[in-house]
């Protein structure tokens, strides 16, 4: 089965997650275009990424004239539809006009328009017959809008915690009441689409999970001694909550000389976590690693004893999965999907936006014996290998693409 792929901006190296379930497709004997509307390629630093980025089509890289251009041509073609796509792009984009940043108003859903007359023309020239769309973000906007003037149908993945912080300005029951099927990372990720969905479209949402390459993961190192030594992995933004992990790193130190943390990623927020290292003086107990590509993240896992996840809002992060199969048992706050997959007899749950639970967290990590973490290692890469591998999902997708992608 033929199919395209439609992300906002692929690839990206905070998204491998995407680029797996496509690999995986593959493997499965999908035939997948991929589309997206703009390349972050300056930033990649992924070989596999980059490799990605040349099989994309970016449909901003068209330039405006040309996009225009084929828009125009489109809708000339399929009049009708057209009317009905700018009528919803009009009452998506008046409803998108109250809500934050990035949910768009009326002028950016007509952009929204003309990149989706143009995705309607390249599926129908390369007989695609279904779109799926990650994020309920713009991505889908688009895909939707695709589909009513004589594109393909279209399902897509939410993921959170962005669609579910503004789902009435992303329109966000009205995607998937008109998706074909909608895919949530989490069962907490489907009872958020209950909320805005028509109860009529509850049985075309599902859950799928981001998955993991296992064979990536297939000789575990055992957990070094010492330290203790955690390792915290995301983009240095505000739902990531790392400001509160640098309070509760400051207050574990009193107790914990040797304590020590990496913090791999990078961010908006870089600066004024710096700051606050440097006002604590826990200069020599935070590593401030950047980003890394996905070998050298595994090795800032295997130098760990534990991962440590301080998120105020989450999907259900990959970052988590590739911990547990990594034989790492995690801290991790009790929110969204995250309480799905982390069990006491893997890791520690604490709640979100208290410095003081990931303190005693991390004390307790360290009063731990090492042969004890090591069975809390094994029994969260038992758990995560059981119930995301990303074959065992992408079969799970294969079965909704088949039966409901392929009119």
């Amino acid at each position: 089965m033929k199919i395209a792929y439609l992300v906002n901006t692929y690839p990206r190296g905070s998204q491998t997650f995407i680029r797996r379930e496509i690999l995986a497709l593959e493997r499965l004997g999908f035939d997948i275009h991929r589309f997206a509307l703009r390349s972050d390629r300056d930033a990649l630093i992924d070989p596999a990424d980059m490799a990605e980025d040349a099989r994309t089509e970016h449909i901003l890289k068209l330039g405006a004239g040309p996009l225009v251009l084929s828009a125009l041509g489109w809708m000339a073609r399929n009049p009708r539809g057209a009317l009905r796509a700018l009528a919803l792009a009009w009452r998506c984009g008046a409803a998108g006009a109250g809500g934050p940043p990035g949910t768009g108003g009326r002028l950016r859903h007509l952009i929204y328009l003309a990149e989706a007359a143009h995705l309607a023309r390249r599926c129908h020239d390369l007989r695609l017959p279904h779109i799926h769309a990650h994020f309920g973000t713009n991505s889908t906007t688009v895909a939707m809008l695709s589909s009513l003037m004589g594109g393909p149908g279209y399902s897509f993945t939410a993921h959170g915690p962005e669609e579910f912080d503004a789902p009435r300005a992303l329109s966000l029951g009205l995607k998937a009441d008109l998706a074909r099927f909608t895919i949530a990372i989490s069962s907490f990720g489907r009872s958020q689409l209950c909320r805005w969905a028509k109860a009529e479209t509850w049985p075309r949402l599902h859950v799928v999970h981001c998955g993991i390459e296992p064979w990536r993961f297939a000789d575990p190192a055992p957990i070094p001694p010492g330290g203790p030594h955690l390792v915290a992995i995301g983009r240095l933004t505000e739902q990531k909550g790392f400001g509160l992990l640098i309070d509760g790193m400051a207050r574990a130190v009193q107790t914990l000389p040797h304590l020590h943390l990496t913090l791999v990623g990078d961010g908006a927020l870089r600066p004024q976590i710096e700051a606050d290292i440097a006002r604590r003086g826990l200069g020599r107990h935070v590593t401030l690693a950047g980003w890394l590509d996905e070998t050298r993240v595994r090795e800032a896992l295997t130098a760990s004893q534990a991962l440590i996840l301080p998120s105020f809002a989450e999907g259900l992060p990959v970052v988590l999965m590739e911990a547990m199969a990594s034989g790492r048992p995690v801290i991790a706050t009790a929110i969204a999907g995250v309480p799905e997959l982390v069990t006491a007899d893997c890791g520690w749950l604490v709640p979100a936006g208290d410095p003081e639970a990931l303190a005693e967290a991390i004390l307790a990590l360290a009063a731990t014996p090492l042969d004890r973490l090591a069975q809390m290692g094994q029994a969260a890469r038992r758990r995560v290998l059981s119930r995301h591998d990303i074959d065992a999902e992408a079969e799970k997708l294969t079965v909704l693409l088949a039966s409901k992608g392929n009119p």
